[in-house]
């Protein structure tokens, strides 16, 4: 039964059509369950659609982007194994200590310390600010990144590979429980709290990465994690703020009027002028 689920996820990566059905349906399943119990009433512009036709539009692009970045992938993977680099190799790691230990190193990589290297790099955040612009978190609104971000959490990615040696089962074990999860901590859902936080101390929850969608600062500059929590806590970036309190968009750097407008969502981090005040 092990076996064959390692055999499963080892050539994943082979099968997009089933792999485009992980991420369609974790999006439908949560979609569903946050127009159940919404967490707060959302004020889109125009609709519900129409806010999720933009954050689509993204996804469509940063797919496009991952299937080029996934042939280096596997390629990094497969070279570790050659050559038996990587902590996985060094370690002489079984099945589920690689699992285990490429858990933690793509998640620290491709997760929290992507995130807070563009939050602390202006010509990074400049492309990042997409992500925030967003006034009204959902789940769509888990992959609405810019390409040009796509590609930099691709090369925080490649770290990961090589500092942990991960094998390819382990990595798309790693991008699939990613996937969900980055739909589960967008989700406009409303947990019971003791629920909410208790999952904070070692996941990422949904009240937990809503404080980062906060508008102002500090509360942007916290809870930088993708999957775990326990990142932020060791790093000293988590924070709590209730989620009554809590109001997406920015209060800077970029017009929140403008945040359903794909094209200069696309094009405006490419101007010399600096991003709104």
């Amino acid at each position: 039964m092990f076996e064959n689920i390692i055999d499963h996820f080892q050539t994943l990566e082979q099968r997009p059509l089933e792999r485009m059905a992980f991420i369609v349906g974790g999006l439908l399943i949560f979609w569903i369950i946050e127009g159940a119990i919404p967490l707060v009433k959302l004020q889109y512009k125009r609709n519900k659609w129409k806010h999720a036709s933009i954050n689509f539009g993204f996804t469509v692009i940063h797919l496009v982007i991952h299937t080029f970045l996934a042939i280096i992938i596997v390629l990094m993977s497969d070279w570790c194994k050659a050559n038996g680099f990587g902590l996985v190799y060094w370690t002489n790691a079984s099945v589920l200590g690689a699992i285990l230990i490429s858990f933690l190193v793509l998640d620290l990589f491709g997760g929290w310390l992507v995130h807070i290297t563009q939050h602390k790099i202006f010509h990074l955040w400049r492309f990042h600010v997409v992500h925030h612009a967003d006034n009204n978190v959902d789940v769509t609104t888990g992959l609405r990144h810019h390409p040009i971000e796509s590609v930099l959490r691709g090369i925080f990615f490649f770290m990961g590979i090589l500092v942990s040696g991960a094998p390819m089962y382990a990595v798309m074990i790693f991008q699939t429980l990613l996937v969900l999860a980055t739909a589960f901590t967008h989700a406009n859902i409303r947990l019971p709290r003791w629920i909410d936080n208790s999952l904070s101390y070692v996941f990422v929850s949904p009240n937990m990465h809503k404080v980062h969608h906060h508008y102002m600062q500090p509360y942007t500059d916290s809870n930088y994690g993708a999957v775990l929590s326990i990142w932020d806590r060791l790093f000293g970036t988590y924070r709590k703020l209730d989620p009554k309190d809590i109001k997406y968009g920015l209060d800077r750097y970029y017009p929140n009027e403008k945040d359903e407008d794909f094209k200069m969502l696309l094009f405006h981090p490419f101007k010399n002028q600096d991003l709104k005040d």
